[in-house]
């Protein structure tokens, strides 16, 4: 069980809750209303890398969900289905079958969509027939066009009555909840303007995540990068823009490149933030020399055919898994708000794999949905309609469960590791590496 500690802050005008939370490396179950603990949950992609792992993140957050594992691959889901346990069943589902989606959708509670890769895909199929079906949908999309085109379903999810969020898994996911977080409460503390907001995102090698994550990566390079200066939409040239960022405890220093993803148009859009930007890096470095090398060497056309992009992941998933090997699969993401008046706090989460929190992550969202968090329509998580304000705390207090750094509001030049002075609330403990430090300010 989880040791909490609060403080109380009496110097600013709003409610600092700090809470301490000492992270086991195993989910532990959360309470759920009754109604929520039995609820069917169809994933598509759950024989995958993503899927699965939000599968079995789900199954120990919540052991009563009536989980069903959808995809192409029998042998991979009896497997899947093996490892969950009774409360779940395989059925065999390609996205593209329209009828085959409606009929296992009939009865679900929620859908969540995680066959990716999402970039260069030409529809909506799963959201389509999540509101023919009257069901819930969440997806883990990467991508800025799919998540334009899910949200040009808002009316026909608002006629069907039914709550939708994309681009609800870690990054982009996650990492949005932290950033609305961090200009909420800038609001309440400063009396400056909002002027930039800079995501920054590492993985050790694929995280873990296998073909997916190299796939995606090839295919946004392919793309141009969209990000905003002053209120001002500008392009750049993707795994550009090096910055050696600071990503505290556990990860230290990495170099991170531009990258094309959906957070940046819609933090810009929906939270009012006139400068974003997000960029990611990886390790072995020679990885990040390597993106750059096939930006510069293939075509533009070649990096976004997917069928072409598939074929050279095939090549080099080999020698990706072999350094998957020694690179390790740890996963941080660092969001810094910035204001005119000098108000600036960044939010740190690093966990030591990806291919575990990225599903615990993913699951946050599930049970948020679930219970009744998201209003009908289709939401970005930033979205007060996506993830409700009040909803927030216990999203990230539960898709945070592992990591071994977890920072809220803490000023950019405080030391990002477990020994710090946020707010007026004093916390110096000699403790393992297994530290989790969260604010949040009403």
């Amino acid at each position: 069980m989880a040791s909490l500690g609060m403080y109380w802050n009496t110097g600013i005008k709003k409610r600092a809750l700090t809470v301490a939370n000492f992270a086991k490396e195993n989910e532990k179950r959360v309470d759920v209303a009754e109604k929520v603990k039995y609820s069917k949950v169809v994933i598509l992609g759950g024989t995958g890398r993503v899927g699965g792992s939000t599968a079995t993140a789900l199954s120990k957050l919540c052991p009563d969900l009536h989980i069903i594992i959808a995809g192409r691959n029998r042998e991979k889901g009896a497997a899947m289905v093996s490892k969950l346990g009774k409360n779940s069943e395989f059925a065999e589902v390609n996205i593209d079958d329209r009828e085959a989606l409606e009929a296992n959708l009939t009865d679900a509670d929620i859908v969540v969509h995680a066959a990716g890769p999402f970039q260069q895909s030409e529809n909506c199929k799963v959201l389509e027939a999540a509101i023919a079906t009257k069901t819930a949908y969440l997806d883990v999309c990467d991508d800025t066009s799919y998540a334009t085109r899910a949200k040009s379903y808002m009316n026909k999810a608002l006629e069907a009555n039914i709550p939708a969020i994309t681009t609800g898994g870690i990054y982009p996911g996650v990492s949005n909840v932290m950033a609305a977080e961090l200009v909420r409460t800038a609001k309440l503390e400063s009396e400056g303007e909002l002027e930039r907001l800079r995501f920054y995102y590492y993985t050790a090698g694929t995280g873990g995540a296998g073909p997916t994550i190299l796939a995606t990566s090839f295919l946004l390079l392919g793309e141009d990068v969209v990000a905003y200066n002053k209120g001002e939409k500008i392009k750049l040239t993707p795994y550009s823009g090096m910055l050696t960022i600071d990503f505290g405890l556990g990860i230290g220093k990495k170099d991170v490149y531009f990258l094309n993803l959906p957070e940046v148009k819609s933090v810009h859009e929906v939270l009012g933030v006139p400068t974003v930007s997000a960029r990611f890096g990886t390790d072995p470095f020679f990885w990040n020399w390597g993106m750059i090398a096939m930006r510069n060497l293939l075509p533009q056309e070649f990096l976004r055919d997917r069928s072409k992009v598939q074929q050279l992941v095939q090549l080099f998933d080999p020698v990706v898994r072999a350094v998957d090997g020694t690179a390790g699969e740890a996963v941080s993401m660092r969001v810094d708000l910035e204001c005119s008046d000098g108000h600036n706090r960044i939010g740190i989460f690093t966990h030591k794999r990806l291919s575990r929190s990225v599903g615990i992550s993913t699951a946050a969202f599930v049970l948020a949905i679930l219970e009744g968090s998201t209003k009908p329509g289709v939401w970005f998580p930033e979205e007060p309609e996506g993830i409700a304000v009040e909803a927030r705390e216990i999203l990230l207090q539960r898709a945070s469960q592992g990591t071994i750094n977890f920072i809220m509001n803490k000023a950019p030049w405080m030391r990002f590791d477990r020994s710090s002075v946020e707010h007026g609330a004093s916390m110096h403990p000699r403790l393992e590496d297994r530290f989790v430090y969260i604010i949040f300010t009403y």
